[in-house]
């Protein structure tokens, strides 16, 4: 049909053509070539219609055009006398020629020999011809051939673009595909996820959420509300009744720009309440601009029930074991009251009495972390001389271990604090830091008053902890994972009773570490 639409133009000029000659000047049908000329664009239009052109190889209708300007010679020599002008129909192969963009070279070189033996071809066979008569229709020729090449400069310029859109459409195809590869990837990944995902853009309109947390969602939303908004939400503290404030709830947190991990939060109510813990992470543009959050909701209901049922089993135990050792110490008192012990015995007793008192100590710190307040007593004091004493009743330890203790403290550094329970702090911090070099090294105590606050760091050389071992420092029971392999003694307690004397005076403890470059706490009161 592209064969056949390209030759209409040129047979219809030549039905014209017939019809007007038939009209004005009926003996030039009389002309034998004028005749040729007629029959054989009929007989081309027929050819374009009834060839398989698409079964031949692919540059074969080109014959067409060629056959035109045969064709034109006979149909320009056989109808002078009546139309003039006839062989300006040659433009019309000429622009098939070049439009079709193949062998533009030989394309080019036909749209001036074409034309040129349209004119010359009856001049020549008549055999009387002279320089004159072959210059004088030379224009002709020459004007079919800057037809011809601007027509092949445009199809080529036409065939360029052509190619690079269908490169540019290959190229869009193809990242369309994956596009759409990776999306049906992150579908998958998030329908597989044992998490709630949930993206929101800048406006903090919804545009992501994975089917387990729309079951999440489903669990926040009141009875009655069907399009609650984040405000109207069933979420709760970590008491379980208390709403969490609008400005304080995961997703508005996230809107806001903010980045946290591990909230707690309780969502819906009665048996189905369930604790998630929410993370946030922020999206940005190009120009690091906020762009939107994702906000991922980890279902932590059992790990938290069995947290507490843990601290209830603490609880329990510590409470049982308070009693017997109430009655042991008294009756201790009342043994060592016995004038009559002698020193032996009286030195035994007193050991099994600070054992003893010690161990009570331990009960009464582990109910107090359960109940979350441990009770102080601040008095004036001399956090320097507490400093010192510490040191020195650590020093036999650190020689036994082969570790070098150093103090940095100035003369006197008066604070206000329980100096029973800070020296508990002092104990429990230098007591790991020469517990957890095992090879020697040395234990720095510092202290020192910065900006109204006393601070006070015990730096080490020790094993050191790892990241992920310094986030779960502070937890009860928790024990580094070199710690737990190797034999030094530790129920994993030292640390949270630590951190729970600081905060009961109002105050802070921080660490920094490395693995196998030593532990640094540092602990910061006000004064």
């Amino acid at each position: 049909m592209r064969v056949v639409l390209t030759q209409i133009p040129l047979s219809v000029t030549a039905a014209i053509t017939a019809v007007l000659v038939l009209l004005f000047f009926p003996d030039t049908l009389d002309n034998q070539l004028f005749r040729t000329f007629l029959i054989s664009q009929a007989l081309l239009l027929v050819a374009c219609f009834a060839v398989p052109w698409h079964r031949l190889p692919f540059p074969s209708f080109l014959v067409i055009p060629l056959l035109d300007m045969v064709s034109i010679t006979f149909g320009r020599e056989g109808g002078q006398e009546a139309l003039t002008g006839l062989g300006v129909l040659v433009v019309l192969p000429v622009i098939w020629l070049c439009a079709s963009g193949l062998y533009p070279r030989m394309a080019v070189v036909m749209c001036f020999l074409g034309p040129l033996g349209v004119v010359w071809g009856p001049l020549l066979l008549r055999g009387e011809t002279t320089a004159q008569d072959l210059s004088r229709p030379f224009l002709f020729p020459i004007l079919m051939l800057g037809i011809g090449v601007s027509v092949s400069v445009v199809t080529t310029s036409m065939m360029r673009q052509q190619k690079t859109l269908e490169e540019k459409d290959v190229a869009l195809n193809a990242a369309f595909e994956a596009s759409r590869h990776h999306e049906r990837l992150l579908d998958t990944v998030l329908d597989a996820l044992p998490l709630g995902v949930v993206a929101v853009d800048g406006d903090g309109h919804d545009i992501l959420m994975n089917p387990r947390q729309r079951r999440t969602h489903r669990l926040a939303t009141p009875a009655g509300v069907a399009d609650p908004n984040e405000s109207q939400l069933l979420v709760f503290g970590e008491d379980r009744t208390t709403p969490v404030p609008g400005d304080q709830r995961p997703v508005r947190r996230a809107v806001l720009g903010e980045k946290f991990s591990d909230q707690l939060i309780w969502i819906g109510t009665g048996p189905d309440q369930r604790a998630f813990s929410t993370s946030a992470r922020p999206m940005r543009d190009e120009q690091q601009n906020f762009a939107g959050s994702v906000i991922v909701f980890s279902d932590v209901t059992e790990l938290v029930n069995a947290l507490a049922a843990k601290d209830d089993f603490v609880a329990s135990v510590s409470h049982e074991f308070r009693t017997p050792l109430t009655s042991i110490l008294g009756y201790l008192d009342l043994v060592l009251d016995d004038a009559d012990l002698g020193p032996a015995t009286r030195g035994q007793l007193d050991v099994v009495q600070r054992n003893a008192q010690r161990m009570l100590t331990l009960v009464s710190d582990l109910l107090a972390v359960r109940s979350g307040h441990l009770a102080v007593q601040p008095e004036a004091l001399d956090l320097a001389e507490l400093v010192r004493g510490s040191i020195d009743s650590a020093g036999p330890r650190a020689a036994q271990a082969g570790v070098r203790l150093s103090v940095n403290v100035p003369d006197t550094l008066q604070a206000r604090a329980d100096s029973s329970r800070i020296s508990q702090v002092l104990d429990n911090l230098i007591s790991n830091a020469i517990k957890y070099s095992p090879n020697g090294g040395e234990v720095e105590v510092a202290a020192w008053r910065e900006d109204g606050e006393v601070v006070c760091r015990v730096r080490d050389s020790g094993m050191g902890m790892t990241v992920d071992e310094q986030d779960q420092a502070f937890a009860r029971f928790f024990r580094a994972h070199g710690v737990r392999n190797s034999t030094i003694p530790g129920i994993g307690l030292g640390l949270p009773i630590t951190k729970a004397i600081v905060e009961a005076h109002g105050g802070t403890i921080t660490l920094e570490s490395a693995p196998g470059q030593g532990t640094a706490f540092t602990v910061r009161m006000p004064a």
